[in-house]
């Protein structure tokens, strides 16, 4: 017999402003600890290094993680010239130096060429794996790690200030699997020098900002009080960019069981094959595929007993 998970059922989102010196794993534990959730996890990782907004997904909208970790995400990071560093950040040994310190004409002249489709270098302290070992490991244990360029999406990048000659605040609107600390690498060598990234914070993770996130201090002062449990935004909030299909309850009920049914609505109104959240009476019951005029259940969501402020959905639950 499958043994019990431990905590409450507790569904939604919790957008957690961390600060720098931990870890995302440390952070996703005391948030699940605070709300004494069966279940938890995180919408994108931020290394310790880093501060910012790091999206954490309870119970049942842990299936929705992918849905935030795909999205657009911003980045403010400070580049330090004139130091190359092993982990591309400050937190690793200088492996080369450069006097040549740019000015701000010639940073804002090199901006255009990594905007778009870009070829990127991820770094060789990065958790990507290499015949089954995370490039940080072999790095660490002194192997020549070699990591093949893969192409990401920049929307925006941006000189923002200026506090010295050697420090350049950036701020990078970008899609999935981008390596700011790759940037910030390259940035510096299309300038003719070298760089590192001083500081980074994420103010952005798909629907998730500076202005609905709390800090990691303030969540931990609320306690497990219904303050804190206040602050939980509905599962939908991570499903934003998906199209809804409203459903029946008949349908709902066909969803959860696994049927596949036919299509009410002209299959024209959706992609040849299209992800859509599926609603009953304005309730999340499932991720669903809608191919050829055929939905599917993707991904059904349990949320009879939701604490996230939904109501219960017995009537069309999946």
């Amino acid at each position: 017999m499958a043994r019990k998970r431990k905590g409450q059922p507790v569904h939604g989102w919790i957008a957690i402003d961390k600060p720098e010196g931990i870890g995302s794993t440390k952070v996703v534990s005391d948030v699940r600890r605070l709300f004494d959730a069966a279940k938890a996890g995180h919408g994108g990782t931020l290394d310790p290094l880093a501060s910012g907004i790091l999206p954490i997904a309870l119970g049942e909208a842990t299936k929705t993680v992918a849905y935030v970790m795909d999205g657009a995400k911003t980045y403010r990071f400070t580049v330090q010239f004139g130091e190359a560093r092993s982990t591309d950040d400050r937190e690793g040994e200088v492996t080369a130096t450069s006097d040549v310190r740019p000015d701000d004409t010639a940073i804002r002249a090199v901006l255009p060429r990594f905007v778009g489709e870009i070829s990127q270098v991820p770094p060789a302290f990065s958790a990507l794996k290499i015949d089954g070992e995370r490039a940080y490991d072999l790095a660490r244990a002194g192997e020549t790690v070699e990591l093949a360029a893969r192409t990401v999406r920049i929307d925006r990048l941006e000189l923002i200030e200026r506090t010295g000659p050697d420090l350049a605040t950036f701020e990078v609107a970008c899609g999935k699997g981008t390596y700011v600390r790759s940037l910030a690498r390259d940035i510096a060598a299309c300038l003719g020098t070298v760089g590192h990234v001083a500081r980074l914070r994420r103010t952005a993770c798909g629907p998730f900002n500076e202005t609905n996130a709390i800090p990691l201090d303030k969540a931990r002062s609320l306690g497990h009080g219904p303050a804190l449990r206040a602050l939980l935004l509905p599962i939908l909030t991570a499903l934003d960019d998906i199209p809804a299909l409203a459903l029946t309850e008949d349908e709902a009920r066909r969803l959860g069981s696994g049927q596949v049914f036919s299509l009410r609505e002209t299959p024209s109104a959706f992609g040849p094959t299209q992800v859509v959240k599926a609603l009953c009476d304005g309730r999340l019951v499932a991720l669903a595929q809608v191919e050829g005029g055929l939905v599917r259940s993707l991904r059904g969501l349990n949320l009879e007993t939701s604490s996230s402020g939904e109501d219960d959905v017995d009537h069309c639950r999946a």
